[in-house]
């Protein structure tokens, strides 16, 4: 029985994806539709990942430092390594120094 729903689960995450590959065979002239295609990928990736931040912390304030961080050197056009340790390395600072506050 679980064979069955696994292969149920697959077909339908193939149908989603291969169904507008099928369906969309032009170009889309439509701009609202064009911009808002071009934005759900970006909204998605935001919706899964900032919960994730803030919980995978011990504290929700040190969370905030690291995205305060990431923010400021992604805004200074850093490189995602470098935006990535900074915030990793801002959120173990911080959660060091908690205890002692």
């Amino acid at each position: 029985m679980k064979w069955l729903f696994i292969g149920a689960m697959a077909l339908v995450t193939y149908l989603i994806r291969a169904l507008p590959l099928t369906i969309l065979q032009g170009k889309i002239k439509n701009k609202w539709l064009r911009s808002f295609l071009y934005y759900v990928p970006y909204a998605c990736l935001s919706a899964m990942t900032f919960p994730a931040i803030f919980f995978a912390t011990q504290s929700v304030w040190s969370a905030v430092a690291g995205v305060a961080i990431a923010l400021l050197l992604a805004f200074f056009n850093r490189s995602l390594i470098t935006v990535a340790a900074g915030a990793c390395l801002t959120v173990l600072v911080v959660e060091q120094l908690m205890p002692l506050f």
